[in-house]
């Protein structure tokens, strides 16, 4: 993969960094919560996140994709160097928590059985010391979750202010406009931070930007929804008029 190529794909790699960020932080996070609740995870969710070198997952896409993103970034910044190594770490702690899941899931319950099935006095005493290193496995869990939780915490508070150079990326702004509800439930209370980072004090350029990449891909419909949500923020912005006006007239021909 040549550098002149990754730059000339820089905005799709800038759009897939970000979808590939939510779609992380969602499904690390439902996990977190199951473990808060009854202190497990599940391995094979885990594993399909991971991934391996023949069938890259989710986290391993994420991280592969920030490398093209910051290191051939000619605008380098040090909040994409942290970036860059935050979303490796996702990775690398992620692959740390889905062996403990392994050992949990897989060789606890034998323990337990071994322990209650028929042992003479030593055998016992042997499985119980084995067990109580095993039984600490749940506190590395612990530990790489709280880690991975602050990681992903320092990712949303860093993503927003180094995607403020692509406020023009149309990919993005219908990744964000499109996914909405994702994007909303990953960053909640910093939602609004996160557009006002991109958009600065014109937060109808996202809506404007993702019609007329809907528009250009030929979804009249869709795009109507973006300038509505446009025509909402800032009714009276030449920018929207614009836009709306193009949209109608795309609408009434294809009405007629």
């Amino acid at each position: 993969m040549s550098k002149a190529w990754i730059q000339a794909k820089h905005s799709e790699f800038v759009r897939d960094l970000f979808k590939f960020f939510c779609q992380a932080c969602d499904q690390l996070e439902r996990q977190f919560i199951r473990f808060d609740e009854d202190g497990t995870v599940e391995f094979d969710v885990l594993k399909d996140l991971v991934g391996d070198e023949m069938n890259k997952g989710l986290l391993w896409r994420m991280k592969d994709t920030a490398h093209h993103v910051f290191r051939n970034d000619p605008h380098a910044q040090l909040g994409g160097q942290f970036l860059d190594w935050a979303l490796g770490y996702i990775f690398h702690e992620t692959l740390k928590l889905k062996e403990d899941a392994y050992q949990k899931q897989n060789y606890a319950p034998w323990f337990h059985r071994l322990y209650e099935g028929d042992l003479n006095t030593s055998e016992k005493d042997v499985t119980q010391q084995l067990f109580q290193v095993l039984n600490q496995t749940e506190e590395s869990m612990r530990r790489e979750i709280d880690r991975i939780r602050f990681i992903i915490a320092k990712g949303r508070q860093l993503l927003p202010y180094y995607l403020h150079r692509y406020s023009d990326n149309m990919l993005l702004a219908r990744y964000i406009f499109s996914q909405n509800e994702l994007v909303r439930s990953v960053f909640a209370d910093e939602y609004d931070g996160l557009i006002a980072a991109i958009y600065g004090d014109e937060p109808e350029r996202m809506y404007i930007l993702a019609s007329q990449s809907l528009r250009l891909g030929g979804w009249v419909e869709e795009a109507a929804q973006a300038v509505d949500e446009a025509v909402r923020e800032n009714p009276t912005s030449k920018m929207v008029l614009q836009e709306k006006k193009i949209i109608d007239n795309w609408s009434d021909r294809t009405t007629t």
